[in-house]
């Protein structure tokens, strides 16, 4: 069996990659317990040594990282070297501060001594997306070395080759062999690779569908699993928002990636009386920017993943319109052999339509009118997912107590588009899954937090 790469620029083959038995998967498997074994006894020191290790590899090899990007899944390649540089900083977060987040804590008991200590757990399966095909899995990995774990990839089919460039980063900066490898599988494999004895753990980054499955399985079985699902990201635009620079980061975080971010910014929640204004400004920025080749550093937004994906994408906006949405721009496929979809702007938004209901998984940016802010409130939590949101006032104070205790979501910010930073928590609540990736607490979510009782 194999995998086959396609450029979803032009729908072009790039490459062929023989997929691995499952005799090949299990001996992979075992190689990297058997790693782990000597690895979790190495010190903190090591580990950061080679973590920044990996940051400089990662930087040296930016350019010709992007290009994969963008060649696999479309990335504009400005974007894929920023992603790059994200994926350094991660190993150096890390490197810089994982002994402090590991270090014992001394805590007052009726012991003589009593403490907190954390340990490595053993090999972790990683089930990663292509949409952001190196960040996704150095923000599982950056962590997951550093606390003294070793793991195993199962990538998103249409990026293998991103897959083993990962695989053969770990191996240049130095790290011991099979610490860290990659399993070219389909998704069909993996119930029989959670079943493994010698996976302790899962992590998952993909849509509530697979979160469910993947979780019901590691269930099943009593691993624990960390699950990044879907998003339906509000932002509410309140009427004493700075407009020209809610619509520039409204427009900016709906389309980068293309649109294809769980965290991207997807449906706007506008007070009433500065909707009008809002929508004009949104729709001329939105109009502004320049499709096209991946390749090109000019392009700001590339193809979607797949074709299928474009398909589904355009679906759902045509049964919004059907609905009663308004298309104020885009829209419509573009003709030719790609996957390539226009950044488009729908006004009029309602419940019941998908593009209020559904995540829209591209570069469609949805509008609801709310008559005041508790309005739009209720309309940004009446939702299944809770990854992100923002609110966009100048207020500062009512901006905070609307993210702080208001919007229900895992991360929400005020006057900025929502991101990941390695220096704070990411993750979600409800559909958006559960656990912490990033921070001090991502780093606690794969080890053994071990209690100590000295009489």
């Amino acid at each position: 069996m194999s995998i086959t790469s396609v450029n979803p620029a032009n729908g072009q083959s790039i490459k062929n990659y023989t997929t691995h038995t499952s005799a090949q998967v299990s001996e992979k498997i075992n190689q990297t317990h058997q790693a782990w074994l000597q690895w979790k006894l190495t010190s903190a020191n090591e580990r950061s040594a080679l973590l920044n290790r990996m940051a400089a590899i990662l930087r040296e090899r930016q350019d010709e990282l992007a290009e994969l990007m963008a060649l696999e899944m479309g990335k504009p390649v400005n974007q894929g070297v920023s992603e790059v540089e994200k994926c350094a900083a991660v190993c150096e977060y890390y490197a810089a501060n994982a002994a402090g987040f590991l270090k014992e804590q001394i805590i007052d008991s009726d012991a003589r001594k009593s403490y907190v200590t954390f340990l490595p757990i053993g090999v972790v399966l990683a089930i990663m997306p292509w949409n952001f095909p190196f960040w996704q899995v150095f923000r599982f990995l950056a962590p997951a070395l550093a606390a003294g774990n070793c793991g195993v990839l199962k990538h998103a089919s249409n990026v293998p080759g991103c897959a083993l460039a990962i695989e053969d980063i770990v191996k240049q900066a130095g790290f011991p062999d099979y610490v860290f490898q990659t399993l070219l599988v389909g998704s069909s494999e993996v119930d029989g690779i959670i079943e493994n004895p010698l996976i302790r753990a899962v992590t998952l980054t993909g849509s509530t569908q697979a979160g469910q499955k993947v979780a019901a399985k590691a269930g099943s079985l009593i691993k624990k699993t960390v699950l990044e699902l879907g998003g339906s990201d509000a932002y509410l635009i309140l009427e004493d928002a700075d407009l020209e620079h809610a619509s520039r980061t409204c427009v900016d975080s709906r389309l980068i990636n293309s649109g294809q971010s769980c965290i991207a910014a997807k449906r706007f929640v506008v007070v009433k009386e500065v909707a009008e204004q809002f929508t004009e400004l949104m729709l001329e920025k939105m109009r502004g920017k320049r499709m096209g080749d991946p390749l090109s550093k000019d392009t700001e937004v590339g193809p979607q993943a797949r074709p299928d994906l474009r398909d589904g994408l355009h679906e759902q906006v045509q049964k919004s319109i059907d609905a009663g949405a308004q298309c104020l721009l885009g829209g419509k496929i573009p003709e030719g052999n790609h996957a390539f979809y226009p950044p488009t702007l729908l006004t009029q938004v309602k419940k019941g339509m998908p593009a209020f209901d559904e995540e829209l998984f591209g570069p469609v940016a949805s509008i609801i009118i709310a008559k005041d802010e508790a309005e739009a409130l209720a309309i940004a939590n009446d939702s299944q997912f809770g990854l992100g949101g923002a609110v966009f006032t100048q207020d500062l104070e009512r901006g905070e107590r609307i993210a702080a205790t208001q919007l229900e979501a895992g991360s929400c910010f005020v006057n900025s588009l929502v991101k990941s930073d390695p220096r704070l928590p990411f993750g979600g609540i409800k559909e958006s899954g559960y656990g912490r990736e990033l921070g001090m607490f991502g780093i606690h979510e794969f080890v053994n937090i071990k209690t100590v009782y000295i009489k």
